[in-house]
C-alpha cells in the first residue's frame, strides 16, 4: 500500500542519498572537469538554442502572455528541463535491475529504491539547469522573477510522474527486454506532444485537451510562470496533478512489489 511506498523511501533515504551521491559523481569520474561538466552540459546547449532559434530561425515566442520579448531560447530551455527531468528516467529505467544484478541477489537489498536513486540523479541535473536559466535571465537583463522560489513546488509532483514510470518500466524489462527500443521513442513522443517548441496557445482550441494528457505539459506551463512570467503557480491545478502523480506512482510500485520476485529466476 501507501504506507509500505513512503515507509521504504523513509527508512532507506540515507542509502538512496549515498547512491544517488555515488551515481552522479560515477557518471563524470575520470573526466578532466569532473563533476562541473553537470553545469556546462545544460550551458552549451543554452548557447545552441540561443543561436539556432534567434539567429538562424529568428524565432519569437509569440502568445498572449507578454513573454514574446523574451529570448526564445529561454523560453524552449523551460520546456528542455523539465522534459529532460522525465525523459532521463524513463531512458534510463529499463537498465535500473538488470544492470544491477547483484543487489538482486541479495535477499535484505530493498530493491524498490533503485528507481529513486535514478530520480534523484535526474532532479539534480534538472536543479543545475535551472541554475544555467537563472544565470541566462540574469545575462538578457530579463531578471529572475521572485516567483522562482516556487519551482521546487512546481516540479515536485512530476517526481511521482518520473517514480511510477520508473518503478513500472524497469520492472516489465526484466521480462520484456524490447521496453528498452521502445523507451527513446516514447520520451521524443513526450517531447513533440508538450510545449516545448511551441505555444500551447499555437494548437487549435479543440486538440489542446489532448495535450494536457501529456504528463509535460501543465508541469511546463507552471515552469514558465513562475521561471519566466513572475505569476504565482496554478495551486488548484498543482493539487490535483499531484493527487493523479502520487496515484501513479502508489501504481508503479505496486507493479515493482508485484513482480519482484521472479527477478533473481530471469537475471
Amino acid at each position: 500500500g501507501a504506507s509500505e511506498l513512503l515507509g521504504s523511501l523513509w527508512r532507506n533515504r540515507n542509502l538512496t542519498y549515498q547512491l544517488t551521491r555515488r551515481d552522479v559523481i560515477g557518471r563524470y569520474r575520470g573526466s578532466v572537469v569532473g563533476i562541473a561538466w553537470s553545469f556546462f552540459n545544460p550551458m552549451l546547449m543554452l548557447a545552441v538554442y540561443t543561436f539556432v532559434f534567434s539567429v538562424i530561425f529568428k524565432s519569437r515566442w509569440s502568445s498572449t502572455s507578454g513573454d514574446s520579448h523574451i529570448g526564445f531560447a529561454i523560453v524552449l530551455f523551460v520546456g528542455m528541463i523539465v522534459h529532460g527531468l522525465l525523459a532521463e528516467c524513463i531512458n534510463k529505467a529499463p537498465g535500473i535491475i538488470l544492470s544491477n544484478a547483484n543487489y538482486v541477489k541479495r535477499v535484505i537489498f530493498p530493491l524498490e529504491i533503485l528507481p529513486s536513486v535514478a530520480v534523484g540523479t535526474s532532479l539534480f541535473h534538472a536543479a543545475i539547469s535551472v541554475l544555467v536559466l537563472f544565470c541566462a535571465e540574469l545575462l538578457v537583463g530579463h531578471g529572475v522573477p521572485w516567483t522562482a522560489v516556487f519551482i521546487p513546488v512546481v516540479l515536485a509532483p512530476l517526481l511521482g510522474v518520473a517514480l511510477g514510470f520508473s518503478w513500472f518500466i524497469s520492472a516489465t524489462s526484466v521480462y520484456v527486454r524490447d521496453i528498452t527500443q521502445m523507451t527513446g521513442i516514447f520520451t521524443a513522443a513526450l517531447m513533440f506532444l508538450a510545449p516545448v517548441f511551441y505555444p500551447i496557445t499555437a494548437i487549435p482550441e479543440q486538440y489542446r485537451r489532448l495535450l494536457y494528457l501529456n504528463p509535460l505539459t501543465f508541469i511546463i506551463e507552471q515552469s514558465r510562470e513562475v521561471l519566466i512570467n513572475g505569476r504565482l503557480p496554478d495551486w488548484q491545478g498543482l493539487v490535483l496533478y499531484a493527487i493523479a502523480s502520487a496515484t501513479f506512482a502508489w501504481m508503479g510500485f505496486w507493479w515493482f512489489q508485484r513482480t519482484r520476485r521472479g527477478f533473481s529466476d530471469v537475471i
